[in-house]
């Protein structure tokens, strides 16, 4: 009997359709590998080639990882290209094992903000608006360029900013734009963002940390100055 390809199966069965709509958590070890691997062979899957190559070692990933190129090229739908992939993606899985995870850079002042965005915006000719999306230890999850804009200006769309607050798992703030005047003295479409977006964090529960302006030299801090 022929067998059907990954290809033809339904879309929640596929692995990486299944990845995509669920995260890579939602799959099995045989799957994660069926995808390394891209298919199997004329009488198996790439997730049936790889759940046999799994059991040859007890299903344990530590004990896969010990084979050599030449025990993989043991079994039938693994060639060398497909070996390699295997045994990188084991690799890589060692190293990390090694490594310490990186710890997120914690924004405690206005002070913490400018020194970390002074690099970037320091030489600009234009202004940048920028948000530090941290979580409620005040650690950075992300970075986002809101806008870039003329001399004296730059339009910002508050919604975007919430929006990827939100979608990044944020519960703080930060928000930086520069001066490339190098006056850090806020102007008053300056105060009425920082209102508008205090209004907006406030609506959906995100704690605005601070509206920074960025020149070389010094900044401007509106939570220093009283005013959030």
């Amino acid at each position: 009997m022929k067998r059907l390809s990954i290809q033809h199966w339904q879309r929640e069965q596929q692995p990486r359709e299944r990845l995509i709509d669920h995260g890579p958590e939602a799959l099995t070890d045989a799957e994660l590998l069926a995808i390394l691997i891209g298919s199997g062979n004329a009488e198996e899957s790439a997730v049936a080639l790889t759940t046999r190559l799994l059991d040859s070692c007890n299903r344990n990933l530590n004990s896969l990882g010990k084979y050599s190129l030449a025990d993989l090229m043991q079994y039938k739908g693994i060639g060398q290209a497909k070996a390699v992939t295997i045994l990188a993606a084991c690799e890589l899985g060692k190293r990390r094992q090694l490594q310490a995870a990186e710890e997120r850079q914690r924004f405690a002042s206005a002070q913490d903000i400018y020194k970390y965005m002074l690099p970037t915006m320091q030489d600009l000719d234009v202004e940048e608006a920028w948000a530090l999306l941290l979580n409620q230890n005040f650690r950075l999850i992300k970075r986002i360029q809101l806008s870039r804009g003329g001399i004296t200006e730059t339009a910002i769309d508050v919604r975007l900013l919430i929006k990827e607050a939100l979608l990044a798992g944020a519960t703080t703030v930060a928000f930086c734009h520069n001066h490339p005047s190098g006056n850090a003295q806020p102007s008053r479409d300056d105060d009425r963002l920082t209102e508008n977006i205090q209004k907006a964090c406030s609506l959906m529960r995100l704690y605005l940390l601070d509206h920074v302006i960025v020149t070389d030299g010094r900044y401007y801090s509106y939570r220093e100055q009283g005013k959030l």
